[in-house]
Formats: C-alpha cells, structure tokens, sequence
C-alpha cells in the first residue's frame, strides 16, 4: 500500500503539547514519535514553545552541537532557538522557541492575517495571541531550517495541531510554497465550545452556523483561524468520523482523510510484571481509601474510575456521579464498589489528616471529615463533583456499598497521597468508566483497555463509534469495552445503563472477567501507531502532491 504514496523527506510538526504535557494532544505525537522516527530517522523535526528558559524541563533534553551552524545562524537572526530531543521512546528532534519577541509585531501580524486570508483577530482575547505568536515564529524556525538546509528537491511536510498553529500553516502556505502543509483539528473550537455551553450539539448540528455561533460564544477569532487554515491548507484532517462531521458543519470544510489516533503500548509492563504493578496499585487504592473511609475493603472489592480533564458535562463526570448514585440502591450488585474520580481540579494541598493516617500504617474504623476527597481544593464550596455528591447526600457512610472519591490531583508519582503515576494506577482499575458527551476521539478508554481493563464508553467519543465498527456491533462487556448510545437528551439513561453494566460486571465468574480483560487488551492491539500510521502517509501523499504541482507551476 505504501508504494504508491509520496513520502516526505522531511516533516516538521508544530504544536503547543510538543515537550510540553497539557493535554491529550501530548500522546497523540508523543506516542506516535517512535514510529515516524523508526521510518525516517532525525528527519521527523518537532516545534514547541519554549517555556523553560535556562530551567530543566522534564521532556527535553538540550543537544547544542545539533544543526549547530543554524542555530548559530537562527539567533544571529533573532531567533530564539533551543534544539535538542524529546524525552519519550523514538528520542526525536524537537525544536523550542521563544515566542515573546514577536509580542511587538504582533498588529503587523494580524494585519498581514487579514489581508492575506481573511482571518478575524480583532476580537482575541485569552490565549489567543500567545498561541498565534508561537505560532509565527514555528513558522519562521521551519522558513530558517529550509532556507539553510534543504531545497526544491526536498519533499517537505508541514504539520500544524490545532487552531493555536494555524497562523504558522498559513505563513508557509504563503512563504514557502513548496513545502506541503496539512492542519489537524482535534476537536473544532466552535464545537466544544458549544457543547461546554449546554447547548444541544448533535441534534441541532445540520442547523448551527458555525460563523454565527461563534459571534454568539464570544469565539469569533479562534474559530477564524482555524476556519481559514482548514480552507487553505493542502490537506486538512481531524481525528475521527465524529469531528469529521462537525468539521463539515461548522467549519464549512470536509476534512481530506481522518487520522485516528493510536497508541504505542512498549511501556505497557509484560507477563510478571504486570501482576506485580497491578497489584501494588490495587493495594495502595485500597489502602488510600480506607484511611480516608476509617473501612477495610478487600481485594474483592470492584475499583472503577473515571479520569480525564475537568470538563464536568462534556466528559460526562456529571454521569459518572449520577450513575453511582443510583448504583448505591442497585440490587443487583454483588460486590462493594470503590470509584475514583482522578480529574485534576483546582486542587491545593493533600490532606494532611489522610497523610498521617497513611504513614502510621494503622486500621481505622471512623471516617476522616469530608471523606469524599483526598486533597483539599482552592473552592471546596463552589467544585461540581463535591457539590453533587452534597446535592445527593453522598458521604461514603459505613453501611453504603458504593464508596465515590475525588483524586482531584495530577497522577504524576509525587502528589503526596497515592504516588504513583497515571499508568501505574490505572491497570488497579477492574473497570474505567468514561461516558463522554464531547469526545474527538478518547484517549483515556484507549489507554485503559492497553492496560487491559474493560471499560465504559459512548458513542459521541470518537473511540467508542470506532470500537463498533472493528466489532461490527455496538460493544458490550463480553467485548471488552461496552459502548453506550447516547445523545442530546438521553442523560438518564445512560447513567442507569452505567448503574447496570456495573451490576453485571459484579456477577461475573473470574473466567468471564479473565475473557473481559483479554478481548480488551486485543482491540487495544488493533489501534496500534503501526495500524493506524498509514492514514498519515495518505495525508503527506496529499499535501506533497499539491506542492509539487506548485513547483512546476
């Protein structure tokens, strides 16, 4: 199949999350890295935002005899450059920048923006111009790198993620149009912001305009940015059949191929260790929730989560809350139930009751106050999850068989109550629950069933519309993720099919959850980078096309 594709010789990729860990983006090229790097080795060039200055960072690591002469040549041209690797499996080249110079041109910018392709920047506010800023000079790093070392002969891809390096996509498209440009939205501004209003999204989605909306959300700049760049790019993607759609309503732009996103699963521990990680995260889940509760849950407890960022409705937390609610009258269940909450929120401090608790290595058997948190948070009395949980007189009492708790923290090893990283507490889980509302794609049910743990999705999330269609069905639990139908209006209901998928999960045999588990880890195989890395060939294939018939031009 790869034979009658272009191939780049080289790809410069520019993102906000490149050596910078915010958000979902950061796994999407940090765990697609290596397999680029395998095929075409230091010539997969990455471009972030040089937050660190002369601080360490943790994702990279600084090589100044790299491309040495340019960078002698880049700051002599005041840029400021700093070029080294990216400290995750391929090591690949990453490129940071200082963006803060470009702040004084930043009128001239926009100007040029404007009159070149109709984008809107008059109403910016937020992280608008810090993006568009980084943006530029990503563009202006990739204009100096080729201007030094590569010709018209060199097929070269430029690849900009999301809307915050649409300006640089532009730049190149104008600048150096020899170079073939692709643009990914991994969700559409305009989309998530309608969906994190409390607007209905789906049923309405044929009648929304996305240029008016925009107006109506105060989101008329971002969504102008990345409108224009859609339309001018060579080749303009999304991550799933979804966004795809939205992309085609709201941007007035269908995208040109869809670019799922894989998963690289080499630090998914092997045979021995596996049990052995997993059981020491049961142990210290188990062990964080009975200092809190003052209980002695056992192993046969069921651990279920839900984890992500904190969008209280679009993630569906407020699901999440709901369902086990109603769980806590389900008679069908057959097992007490420990469920985490792991969303980082406005967090403070970690308890220091809880860390005492921890270190005496005692058993307790009264509660600590508000026994519902592992950290104290900056608005207690204004949080979503808290506030429902009060609303549904939800206090992990002795006698209820569903125990909710809030790890409103980062999972990044040192948080001073679990310690452990995200990966190390997940495979814990026996079942991950993500009822997602507003979903691109779903890294997180991806994440749990490579670590071989069922889960829960939906189909809004662009993983779980992909689960059924490898399945052929809608996914069930035998099928190692059950993927739940949901809608604008149907909130009720899937909370109870939640309610209900745990109660079976309770009653099943060890053989039966064995099957789970291992029907889980295989569609976690089948999503693989080196099965979905194709997709990106089609779209460089594209982009190269058009810029070559430039070049004849």
């Amino acid at each position: 199949m790869g034979d009658k594709f272009l191939r780049p010789d080289y790809i410069f990729e520019s993102s906000w999350e490149v050596c910078n860990k915010v958000g979902g983006i950061y796994t999407v090229l940090s765990s697609r890295a290596k397999t680029l790097q395998d095929e075409i080795k230091d010539r997969i060039i990455f471009i972030g935002p040089d937050f660190w200055k002369e601080k360490e960072s943790p994702y990279f690591k600084e090589e100044k005899s790299l491309f040495a002469e340019w960078q002698w040549e880049a700051k002599e041209s005041r840029l400021k450059v700093r070029v080294g690797r990216w400290t995750i499996p391929g090591e690949p080249i990453a490129v940071l920048v200082d963006f803060n110079p470009f702040f004084e041109q930043k009128n001239e910018i926009y100007s040029w923006l404007w009159e070149n392709y109709g984008v809107d920047s008059l109403h910016a506010y937020g992280d608008y111009d810090e993006a568009s800023m980084f943006s530029y000079a990503a563009a202006l790093v990739v204009e100096s790198f080729y201007n030094h070392f590569l010709s018209i002969s060199d097929k070269v891809v430029y690849h900009a993620n999301e809307w915050m390096c649409g300006l640089g996509a532009l730049y190149i498209n104008n600048k150096l149009p020899q170079i073939g440009t692709v643009f990914t939205t991994h969700a559409t501004s305009i989309g998530r912001s309608i969906a994190g209003n409390q607007k209905p999204l789906y049923d309405y989605l044929f009648a929304y305009n996305g240029d008016q909306m925009a107006g109506e959300l105060n989101m008329q700049s971002k969504h102008s940015i990345e409108k224009q760049t859609a339309m001018f790019v060579d080749c303009f993607t999304t991550v799933s059949d979804i966004t795809a759609n939205e992309c085609k309503e709201l941007l007035d732009k269908p995208v040109d191929v869809v670019l799922p996103n894989g998963f690289d699963n080499s630090f998914v521990p092997k045979g021995s260790a596996f049990t052995r990680k997993r059981r020491a995260a049961r142990r210290r889940l188990l062990c964080v929730a009975n200092a809190l509760l003052g209980e002695q849950l056992d192993d046969d407890t069921l651990i279920v989560s839900t984890s992500g960022r904190y969008e209280f409705r679009n993630k569906g937390i407020d699901v999440f809350v709901e369902a086990m609610n109603r769980l806590l009258r389900d008679k069908d269940l057959k097992k007490k139930v420990l469920a985490f909450i792991e969303v980082p929120g406005w967090v403070g401090e970690p308890r220091k009751d809880l860390q005492e608790r921890l270190q005496s290595g005692e058993q307790y058997d009264t509660p600590l106050e508000v026994p519902q948190v592992t950290h104290w948070l900056h608005n207690m009395s204004h949080d979503n999850v808290l506030g429902m949980m009060k609303y549904y007189d939800m206090h992990n009492r002795k006698d209820e068989q569903v125990k909710v708790i809030f790890l409103p923290c980062y999972l990044d090893g040192n948080d001073g109550i679990v310690n452990m990283t995200y990966y190390d507490v997940v495979l814990g889980n026996d079942l991950c629950i993500y009822p997602s509302y507003y979903e691109p794609w779903g890294y997180t049910p991806l994440e749990a069933v490579a670590f071989k743990v069922p889960c829960i999705t939906t189909d809004l999330a662009g993983f779980g519309l992909w689960a059924n269609k490898e399945f052929g069905h809608y996914g069930e639990l035998a099928d190692g993720v059950k993927v739940i139908h949901r809608t604008d209006y149907n909130y009720s209901e899937v909370a109870d099919n939640i309610k209900d998928t745990v109660a079976e999960f309770s009653c099943m045999t060890k053989k039966q959850v064995d099957e789970c588990r291992k029907k889980a880890d295989e569609l976690s195989r089948r999503a693989l980078w080196s099965e979905f890395i194709q997709y990106y060939h089609e779209a460089y294939d594209i982009a190269l096309r058009k810029a070559e018939s430039r070049k004849n031009e």
